[in-house]
């Protein structure tokens, strides 16, 4: 049973690419001093939880794509998903369709639906990724010839992560590419 009420705060930790709450604690922070994460091609991200305090029931965070970056393969997952789309452009492939999304646009995917997001020309977009997760998780990567136009296909359907995912670079901690300096 969950404790209600009475949650410590978390223990944050510095890291020379920025800041990690070091356990399953509440916190608050600026999303531009948490820690990012990269591998070429796929933009950077930053993840909102502890690495060593995952939630078992939402995965939530930024995705930062340049244009033609993809953070990852289609797929279709038995899980919910949303894209909120905070700052420029993007394309979003659903059940081989393509749609442009801009700002404050959102992509609301049910459990089941093929999707993947491309960067789009113009600049850096910003995406609140979040999705609901379950102890018995199921990914589909599939193969499509949209999202084989824009290199987020794999060439053979598999139900492996290690083998939609193989060849691609090391993931590299960064610093925060986003968020861009305030309006104000």
């Amino acid at each position: 049973m969950t404790q209600l009420g009475g949650v410590p705060e978390a223990r944050i930790l510095d890291t020379e690419h920025g800041r990690v709450p070091a356990d399953g604690g509440w916190w608050a922070m600026n999303v531009g001093d948490l820690a990012w994460r990269t591998v070429e091609g796929t933009g950077a991200w930053c993840v909102f939880e502890s690495p060593d305090a995952r939630s078992a029931t939402l995965g939530i965070g930024v995705h930062v794509l340049w244009p033609r970056d993809t953070p990852g393969k289609y797929h279709a997952e038995d899980q919910q998903e949303g894209f909120l789309v905070l700052e420029g452009r993007c394309i979003a492939i659903v059940e081989g369709q393509e749609r442009r999304l801009g700002r404050w646009d959102y992509l609301h995917c049910p459990p089941g639906t093929a999707h993947i997001t491309v960067g789009a020309e113009g600049g850096p977009c910003a995406i609140l990724m979040v999705g609901t997760r379950g102890p018995d998780e199921h990914t589909r990567y599939l193969t499509d010839p949209a999202a084989a136009r824009h290199g987020a296909a794999v060439d053979v359907e598999t139900d492996s992560s290690a083998e939609a995912y193989a060849g691609r670079p090391p993931i590299r901690d960064v610093r925060a590419p986003w968020p861009a300096a305030p309006d104000v």
